[in-house]
């Protein structure tokens, strides 16, 4: 009798999964599929992101809850509740100071723009002091006979669409508190009926792949918040130092407007600027230092705040992010740009974890042997 061993009865040893140029393919592909149908339905899709952005915070608290002895249901409508009473008592506090300071938004609008207006026309005539050929084109003084027409026909023009637009999405967006009650209190059941679905073969696949894609999207989102806070801190603290009025509100809207890469940074930049210009209208040097400020602030983003809280969650080399930031922006606008960044990585989970079933040969056994079992099961008592 031989002593070696029998190569059929021997476990088969795999080398770990790595996505190819086709899973790669489809990857890309299904992203900016998903980016071109979601923008279709935007109006159910930017809820359904900020009730993630809700519901992420709120899940830790949840289960402490619940590993305390408390049923799903009260934990989420408990926690849902609080959540909901600490942001209506934050908003009480703040109305008396957004109502004396933006008491007549147009009016507001038409003097921020006539503030950065002012700032342009300073800036244009310190370079015709020194540039004879910006001397020549006069533009300084083309600007300041139009000043005084020109705020008011910007603010009248683009300010009541912005307030328009706004209210018009009021609405949809008082509906991303309700789906991030129903995603702490139902979330469960619904992993539950997608497991039911699945083959008995892929199930431990199904429940790992369910997981990765909840902790992708959960790092994700809870690392948009750090990076939120930290931006708005820093920026807040600049700002102060600086002596521009309202920095913490300043620092927080900025912030929250860096969520659309590239356009949201610019407004952000506009913004404060605007403000700058107008709290100190004789000296440009405030709304300049405001400018290298926020530069500063981004490149501390780029280069340290966002490699510590996003790009942890979502592991993608540099130069993928940066051109599927521009493929967003060409496949679905605005919303392209800043949603891009989650679904690459939950089609990178999909993809992955769907090309590591597909190419394991003991699970699609596993598979075959089962409906086999069935098939024979179901023809039993048919037989003669």
């Amino acid at each position: 009798m031989s002593g070696r061993p029998n190569p059929a009865a021997l476990p088969m040893r795999r080398e770990p999964y790595r996505s190819g140029p086709l899973a790669w393919c489809l990857i890309l592909g299904g992203t900016c599929l998903a980016l071109f149908l979601f923008q279709k339905v935007l109006w159910l899709v930017v809820p359904f992101v900020f009730g993630l952005l809700i519901y992420y915070p709120l899940f830790p608290l949840q289960q402490r809850l619940v590993l305390g002895g408390m049923t799903r249901d009260a934990s989420a409508a408990l926690v849902s509740g609080g959540a909901f009473l600490v942001a209506l008592g934050l908003a009480l506090l703040s109305f008396p100071w957004i109502a004396s300071r933006f008491g007549n938004w147009q009016d507001s609008g038409t003097r921020y723009i006539d503030g950065g207006l002012r700032l342009l026309v300073d800036t244009l005539s310190w370079l015709e002091e020194r540039v004879p050929l910006a001397a020549q084109a006069g533009l300084s003084v083309q600007l300041t006979e139009q000043l005084s027409s020109l705020g008011d026909t910007l603010a009248s023009r683009y300010l009541a669409d912005v307030a328009l637009a706004a209210a018009t999405w009021l609405p949809s967006l008082i509906l991303a508190p309700c789906l991030a009650f129903f995603f702490l209190r139902d979330g469960w059941r619904f992993k539950k009926f997608l497991g039911r679905a699945v083959p008995n073969a892929f199930f431990e696949r199904t429940l790992y792949l369910l997981d990765q894609i909840d902790q992708t999207a959960r790092m994700y989102f809870q690392g948009l918040l750090k990076l939120t806070a930290l931006d708005a801190i820093c920026l807040a603290l600049g700002l102060w130092v600086i002596g521009v009025s309202a920095p913490l509100a300043l620092g927080l809207i900025t912030a929250v407007l860096a969520w659309v890469p590239y356009i949201g940074s610019i407004l952000g930049c506009l913004l404060v600027v605007l403000v700058a210009a107008t709290d100190y209208p004789g000296n440009a040097s405030v709304a300049y230092s405001a400018v290298v400020l926020f530069l500063f602030v981004r490149l501390l983003d780029d280069f340290v705040f966002m490699p510590l809280t996003i790009g942890r969650s979502l592991r993608m080399h540099p130069l993928l992010t940066v051109l599927m930031i521009f493929v967003g922006g060409a496949v679905a606008g605005v919303a392209g740009l800043m949603l891009v960044l989650p679904l690459l990585g939950v089609a990178m989970v999909l993809g992955e974890t769907v090309g590591e079933v597909f190419t394991d040969p003991r699970l699609r056994a596993r598979h075959a042997f089962a409906c086999r079992l069935r098939e024979q099961q179901a023809m039993h008592d048919l037989k003669t």
